[in-house]
Formats: structure tokens, sequence, C-alpha cells
């Protein structure tokens, strides 16, 4: 049996590859392609050319794709029947963007039955000339893509400059925001822990989604969280620093392949300027320290460590060597500066603000959410479940278990948590393809053969679903956390 061929990895640093214009296309003299049904609407895009001469090319499209075909596999009676609307039902149904006919070698012209398909589905209908062959097209959109994404590329450069030369001004919080509005061309807002507004800059008609959005990310401890208003505007939110309650919101009309880079920019900017709020919190440490050393019970210095709940982190690098500065790093990473490193292993005292997440190069240990009075018992549980994770080779265990997801989170909340969480698969093309490859493959616990097989496409079309999907909502999937969130959130759609 040959070998699988291997997904191509992610690189999440770059923004990805802008899709360019049908328009565009059209526009090149050298190709003389004529669109002859179908919308003329400027705002189709173009995420690649494929060729198939397929009766049913569904499972063999991504979506975005310009199909091109010579109409080698319509047959003699195709007109005077169904085949043309199944053909092109199909195409719209993966997602396809348009369709190129070629006139050579076997039509001479485009068969009406197909132009009023097209007509019907909606479906941009290209004529590709005997001149021009389906490598030059293919080539030409190549072509346009690159020069998109040197533009793209050019864009974020200049962006992250602007906004770094932002934070040296003398305020350079609202320097950041002003300088971000304008470069997405929407809102930036900076939110407080509590949800409220600190800052601004730009506008939006979508202000109250926006706060909301940043509330939902506050109370879910997430990273980074995404959803549409009602009126279409594209929002995001990050949340800055390690998990010290402050959220940046941004609003736009749009969404650019690169503006996602553009916002993290200046989300770390942001977080950087944030910390200096936090200055009161070492202070309060040190006191903490001086009373538990002058007598004084666990309970009693707590407060001022920031809570009365708390997680005990047990952790082990995957790779990496154990030293001070990876400590550090796992503990801004867990949203913590109480960390302590012994001689195998990495302890961290977490707020019970939210539960510990999966750490990149680390196996964690999580115990119950504890009292200062029961810290003792938290620490064991902690060493019982890393040993546990380092057995089974998960990247975290947490001790014991509770209720179920399900029963812990309200209707409306669980939604709206799956509404951000999938919000990039759902804004992207072939969006129903994609979530229904999603949910077959999590419900058959990743195998990519019974996958297939439940859908009636190739494996190769799962794989390359499924890694589209990895890469729209920009994380692992081999994670067994990450798969319960996304089974979690697929349940409430």
């Amino acid at each position: 049996m040959a070998p699988e061929p291997a997904v191509p990895p992610v690189a999440p640093a770059l923004p990805p590859t802008p899709p360019v214009p049908l328009a565009a296309l059209l526009a090149r003299e050298d190709l003389a392609l004529r669109q002859i049904a179908g919308p003329a609407d400027p705002g189709t895009v173009l995420h690649g050319a494929h060729t198939s001469e397929m009766a049913d090319p569904y499972p063999y499209l991504l979506g975005g794709e310009l199909l091109l075909t010579a109409g080698v596999h319509i047959p003699e009676a195709a007109g005077s029947g169904t085949y043309f609307d199944d053909y092109v039902s199909r195409i719209v149904a993966a997602g396809g963007a348009a369709l190129g006919f070629g006139l050579a070698p076997v039509h001479d012209t485009v068969p009406r039955a197909l132009v009023a398909a097209c007509e019907t589905y909606g479906l941009p209908l290209l004529e590709v000339p005997p001149q021009t062959t389906f490598s030059a097209v293919a080539r030409a959109v190549w072509q346009l893509m690159e020069r998109a994404r040197t533009a793209e590329l050019r864009r974020v450069t200049e962006a992250q400059q602007s906004l770094a030369a932002a934070a040296s001004r003398p305020d350079p919080v609202p320097s950041v925001l002003r300088r971000l509005a304008q470069r997405v061309g929407g809102r930036a807002v900076l939110y407080g822990p509590e949800g409220t507004e600190i800052a601004g800059a730009g506008r939006t008609s979508a202000d109250a989604p926006l706060a909301g959005l940043a509330r939902l990310l506050l109370s879910r401890a997430s990273v980074t969280a995404g959803d549409t208003a009602p009126d279409g505007t594209h929002l995001a939110a990050y949340a800055l620093g390690a998990g010290r309650g402050f959220v940046l919101g941004v609003a736009a009309p749009r969404r650019d392949p690169g503006d996602h880079t553009i916002a993290s920019v200046a989300a770390v900017l942001l977080s950087l300027l944030t910390g200096e709020h936090q200055s009161g919190s070492g202070a309060a440490r040190s006191s903490a320290l001086v009373r538990l050393l002058l007598g004084a019970a666990p309970a009693e210095v707590a407060p001022l460590l920031g809570g009365d709940r708390w997680f005990v982190v047990h952790a082990r690098p995957d790779t990496q060597a154990l030293d001070p500065v990876a400590a550090s790093a796992l503990g801004a990473g867990l949203g913590s500066p109480l960390v302590d490193l012994a001689h195998d292993v990495v302890r961290v005292l977490v707020p019970a603000d939210g539960p510990p997440q999966p750490q990149p190069g680390w196996t964690l240990g999580v115990s119950a959410d504890a009292a200062p009075a029961d810290w003792t018992a938290a620490d064991a549980q902690a060493a019982r479940a890393l040993a546990r994770a380092r057995a089974t080779r998960t990247a975290l265990v947490r001790h014991g278990s509770g209720a179920g997801l399900r029963d812990l989170v309200p209707d409306d909340e669980a939604r709206a948590h799956a509404r951000a969480l999938l919000a990039p698969i759902r804004a992207g093309a072939a969006s129903a393809a994609l979530l229904e490859t999603l949910r077959t493959w999590l419900s058959l616990h990743g195998s990519w053969d019974r996958t297939a097989v439940a859908l009636s496409v190739h494996r190769n079309t799962v794989r390359q679903r499924i890694a589209r999907c990895a890469a729209l909502l920009g994380t692992d999937l081999d994670d067994p956390d990450v798969r319960m969130e996304l089974w979690f959130a697929l349940k409430q759609q």
C-alpha cells in the first residue's frame, strides 16, 4: 500500500494566501476568458483552480475553486434530462466558486443546458477558448494569488511598524487603538476585567455585540474568540497578557487574511502596556510571603494573592530543558506568577477563575479547585494527575470528575460559545461540508476511512477538509481537549 500523503504543515506566523477576485482573472487578455452565465458579482473570489472530468466533482472540492472541465464526462443525451442540473448543484453544494468550460477538444460550444443550469443555481460559467489551456488558467490564478499574498505581507509589515511606533508615543494605549482601527477600517476597543470599555477608537454599528463577545471571552478564559454581528460586521476578541482580565475587541466591516495577524500584534503590545496597571500585585505577593514567614495562616494571606479558590498545577516539559525561564513562561501561559521550580517538576498556583488549559510543549496535572486550607491535598492531587497524564501521553489530566459538562453550562451561554468557536469555519467557503466532515470525523474518533465511507467521499478529501478546519480554527485537532470542546460546540448546532 502506498504511503498516505502528508498533510502540509500550517504556518500560523504568516497570513494565509488571500483569494483573488474572479474579475481579475477575467481581465487577463492573454486568456480571453468570457463569462457567459451566472451572476456578475464583483465579490466573487477564487481560492484556487482544479481540473476534473468527473461526473460528480463534489468529493474532490474544498470550496472556493474555479473548476475546469472539457466536458468529457457529459453523456450524449445529457441535454434531455437532469444531468446538468445535478452536475451544477453538486458543484455549488461543494462550495465551488465558478466553472470554466473548455471549447476543445470535445465540444465546439458550451451546452445550452449547462448555461441554463448555471443561471438557475447562480454559478458563474466561463467559456475557455480553444487556444487557452487549462494549465495556463491555473497558472494565472496562482500568479494572481502570489501577487495578492505579497501585497498582503507588505500591508502586514507596514501595520506592524506603525503599531510599534504608536506604542512608543506618550499616550500609547489610545495610539495603538487608533492605529489598529485605521488599519482594519473599523473599531478597536480595550475592555477591562469587568468587561467595561476603558478606551476605544474608530466607529462601528456593533458596539453591543462586540462588548458581549469580550465578556464571553472573559467568562471562558479563552485566548481568542470570533463572531459576526447581525449587520454582518466581523467581530474578534483577544485576551491580553496571561489571563489578567483585559480584552482587545476589534470590529471591522470585512475580514482580510492579514487582519488577524495585525490585531495579534496590537494585542501583544497592549498586553505589555496594560501590564503596568498590575504593578500593585507584586507588592501584594511580597506582603503575603512576609506574613506567611511570620506565622500567618494560608487562609489569611490568600486574599492578597488574588482569590479564594485555587488550582494546583504540576507540569513537566515534553522536550525543552526544565529551567527558570521555561517555568516562568509556563506560569505566564497559565495566568499566574506563583511558580515553583523543583528538580523535576514545575508547580503553579493558579486562581480558580477558570480551569487551566493545555500548554504547548508541557504535560500538566491539575488538582480540583481548593481553598487555601486544602492546598496540601490539592498538591497531592496534581501530582497524581500528572502521573496519569504522563502514563497516558495526555497533554492535561484533571483530578476527579464532576457533573457532565453539558449540565454545568446554561443553554444560551453554550450556544453563544459554540457560535464564537465555530465562526471561523462558518465564515469560509463550503462551511456546510466542512462542519459535516468535522462532526462525522469526531464522532468516529478521528478515523479517516470510516469518515470517508460515512460521507461517501475519498479519504484524502476527509484529510484535506480536516486540515482546512484546523487551519481556520488555528488549533491542533489531535489534542483531546480541543476535540472535546469542538464536539460540545457542534452538539449545540
